[in-house]
């Protein structure tokens, strides 16, 4: 003899109330039969509806057995549950329960969606079903857009949409007006010709007289259990529309699953586009102010490499003395031009150059104006990176002759040919004593006294010694190291190499290389600081995704409630919430960056002598710190979402 389809033995359902509890349900013990169609009516507060959770797996029982098919159900864990909904149970509810986002024939999907069949293959069976049902016309339209009548066909077809066995109808006609009480009720009997298992929740005695077997509740015991006499129905099963599925492979399955749950998640988001935007505003904010920081200590800080590069990259300042303030400076005169020509020959040096200056007045025409002169060689202005603007600079045969010529400045022109509209080269201005023919333009350097208010006038330094100073001394020797040695090392060899010449070390270096790394320490240290904030900005916008997606998990009770009872997973539910929570803050993550990128666009506009330098490092790391953020804040959500209990859940619908 085969096992009944559902057997239930001293069931009893209590819940917490204050410090004791409600018993509703009390030692219950009832047999259906496959194929029966049956009926539980009682008042309402009876424990109907609760009994009722109990046989769909909904609810657990607080003590009692409950079998379906020989599987004691309190066994079971919450994924063999949700199989059982899924694989043998079809829901109808009172109040309908579909998503307000999906379509009917979407809504209708949902079972097959959990069970892993493929899209093709469930969308037909769906559509099958509709058209069974009369509702071929509004397959695409949503639950707003049609009648209680209509929604509860939706309501049907999706419980059939996996071939459910048994078919729980929670008070099915309540929300209906007579006509499509009685249409939903015609159809109910149709299943059941199938051959299909009815169980009908209702207080409608006239509804329970269509069912062969009445079980009366009250105070959550059984206190009738009566068979109608009706003709007999011819049983068969069900036509082609309601053929069930086919399995899909697991991995295929699975595949179908994150497929669909990326859909209903963008859905989702769809549905409810203020709220969305309004969860990925703090991302927005957060990405856009690191990659704008970002950007800005990069633009920030090529500019001042630039400024370092004015003053000579690379290069080292030999001055005589101990240092700046050493007061026997001017007497040391060992620095000399062979010194210069002697490091010129060493393989790590690229460029030489002597230099001798001076502090003179500078005329033209009735123009004059305090100038230093330095004298150099012809190698300096690669040394130092100076750039010519105008004419040209003077070359080896210049300083070996003694050439009275010059190079100025852009403030020297400014101050002395201020009035003057024709260009200052080949003019000849007295410097000093001396005149001098201007040959070439060259930008203001930042370096010396002053930096970029002096104004510089440039000549050979064979020229300020003999007809200036009278001296052939200098007063710095400027070496600018070759790219491909370290200017540590450089330094290194260059004061080892002047001890040797001179016997002792009566000079002191300068090497523009720790400037630039100071500086750059210093602006990078910026950076890291003005990023920390940003990041924690990005910190305090995954904590309100975290917030609002917790807001939309307790908004959303109802709909998680309903993916239970036709069969998700809780792996499902967190799936879904997941990815949600994720595309959240990619999409945020894109928008920030956009918004960065305007930022800069905008930023370009005002003249501030730098823009900022986009990385695509720091672009691909706010997508990750996006995915991470959605992955690591939308976890806690996505865990309360799947922990939720279905029938509490389906009550706060």
């Amino acid at each position: 003899m085969a096992e009944p389809l559902i057997v239930l033995k001293d069931i009893t359902r209590a819940y917490p109330s204050g410090e004791g509890s409600i018993t509703v349900l009390k030692n219950v013990d009832l047999t259906i039969e496959a194929g029966e169609m049956v009926a539980i009516v009682g008042a309402s507060g009876s424990g109907k509806s609760t009994l009722m959770n109990i046989l769909g797996c909904l609810d657990r029982p607080t003590a009692g057995s409950y079998r379906v098919e020989g599987r004691e159900a309190s066994s079971l864990d919450e994924d063999e549950l949700a199989e059982l909904r899924r694989e043998h149970f079809g829901f109808i509810f009172q109040r309908y329960h579909l998503l307000a986002e999906l379509t009917a024939l979407g809504n209708v999907e949902i079972p097959a969606i959990y069970a892993g069949t493929a899209q093709a293959e469930r969308r037909e069976r769906a559509a099958a079903l509709l058209g069974r049902l009369g509702m071929s016309e509004r397959t695409a339209h949503r639950p707003g857009q049609l009648s209680g009548g209509q929604q509860q066909r939706v309501s049907i077809a999706r419980a059939l949409m996996n071939d459910a066995r048994v078919i729980l109808a929670d008070e099915p006609t309540g929300a209906l007006d007579s006509h499509s009480g009685q249409e939903v009720l015609r159809i109910l009997d149709e299943l059941h010709a199938e051959g299909r298992t009815v169980i009908i929740v209702t207080h409608d005695k006239a509804i329970a007289a269509r069912a062969e077997r009445i079980i009366e509740i009250s105070d959550g015991m059984i206190i009738s259990d009566e068979r109608t006499e009706k003709p007999e129905i011819a049983r068969g099963g069900a036509d082609a529309a309601a053929a069930a599925p086919p399995a899909s492979g697991h991995l295929l399955g699975l595949l179908n699953r994150s497929r669909e749950a990326f859909r209903m998640a963008v859905l989702a988001l769809g549905a409810h586009q203020l709220r969305t935007f309004l969860t990925m505003l703090g991302i927005i904010i957060g990405i856009a102010s690191v990659v704008s920081v970002v950007a800005l200590g990069s633009g920030t800080q090529q500019q001042i490499l630039a400024n370092i590069s004015s003053l000579g990259t690379n290069t080292l300042q030999i001055f005589a003395g101990t240092s700046f303030g050493d007061t026997r400076s001017g007497r040391i005169t060992t620095l000399v031009v062979e010194d210069a020509h002697a490091l010129a020959r060493q393989s790590y040096v690229a460029a030489v150059t002597p230099t001798v200056s001076t502090s003179v007045v500078a005329r033209f025409g009735s123009v004059e104006a305090n100038a230093q002169v330095t004298g150099v060689g012809e190698q300096y202005f690669d040394a130092t990176g100076m750039t010519i603007l105008e004419g040209r600079l003077f070359d080896a045969d210049a300083v070996h002759d003694l050439s009275q010529v010059a190079v100025i400045d852009e403030n020297t022109e400014e101050a002395i040919f201020s009035g003057d509209m024709v260009s200052p080269v080949g003019k000849t201005i007295l410097v000093g004593k001396v005149p001098l023919r201007v040959i070439g333009i060259v930008k203001t350097s930042q370096t010396g006294p002053g930096g970029s208010q002096n104004l510089g006038i440039y000549t050979p330094y064979t020229t300020v010694q003999a007809r200036m100073l009278g001296s052939m001394s200098l007063r710095s020797i400027t070496v600018k190291v070759a790219d491909a040695v370290d200017t540590g090392l450089a330094e290194q060899a260059v004061t080892e190499f002047l001890i040797r010449r001179h016997g002792t070390k009566d000079f002191f270096i300068i090497n523009s290389d720790d400037i630039r790394q100071t500086i750059t320490s210093t602006t990078q240290t910026m950076q890291i600081l003005i990023a920390a904030i940003a990041l924690i900005s990005l910190v305090v916008g995954g904590i309100g995704v975290m917030n609002i997606m917790l807001v939309s998990v307790s908004e959303r009770v109802s709909e998680i409630g309903v993916r239970m009872a036709v069969g998700a997973r809780q792996s499902d539910i967190m799936q879904q919430f997941l990815i949600e929570s994720v595309l959240v803050c990619l999409i945020g993550g894109v928008l920030g960056i956009a918004l960065a990128l305007g930022f800069g666009a905008v930023f370009t506009l005002f003249n501030t002598g730098f823009g900022l330098i986009y990385s695509m490092t720091s672009i691909v790391a706010a997508f990750v710190c996006s995915s991470l953020i959605g992955v690591a804040f939308g976890y806690l959500p996505a865990r309360n979402a799947s922990q939720l209990d279905p029938v509490v859940a389906l009550s706060k619908g």
